[in-house]
């Protein structure tokens, strides 16, 4: 069914809130891992891509605090976020625009696999015929 204004609202805060909880979370597991660098270990790769990402969900965390600190300003987040979309951090995004991305980047590998492919058939041709 469709949902009231209010519960549209309702909603949007707890999209916001979880958000906000999970860049806190992230940002204090980010924190240990800077701390871990500083006294000479050494983190693996999936530790090193989610300092990364946590790092970059600050950076990006900068301009949306603008919309948050300027009066009346968060009328206009959804303008920005259109023309924007990277705008908010990570931890904002929703299980369908992180659907979406996976689709986009699964037909550009299976694209790239296919041209391969075709490289390489033709290459064959032209060594069999090279060769023959």
């Amino acid at each position: 069914g469709k949902k009231s204004l209010r519960q549209k609202v309702v909603d949007e805060l707890k999209h916001y809130y979880h958000g906000f909880h999970l860049l806190w979370t992230d940002t204090k597991v980010a924190a240990r891992m800077v701390w871990r660098l500083l006294h000479g270990q050494v983190l693996t790769r999936r530790e090193r891509r989610r300092l990364l990402r946590t790092c970059a969900d600050l950076f990006r965390l900068v301009p949306f605090l603008v919309f948050v600190i300027v009066p009346f300003m968060e009328f206009l987040l959804p303008v920005f976020l259109k023309l924007f979309p990277q705008m908010l951090p990570s931890t904002f995004e929703t299980e369908s625009k992180r659907e979406e991305k996976l689709r986009k980047k699964l037909n550009a590998k299976l694209e790239l696999a296919k041209f391969l492919r075709e490289t390489i058939a033709e290459m064959a041709k032209r060594n069999k015929a090279d060769s023959g």
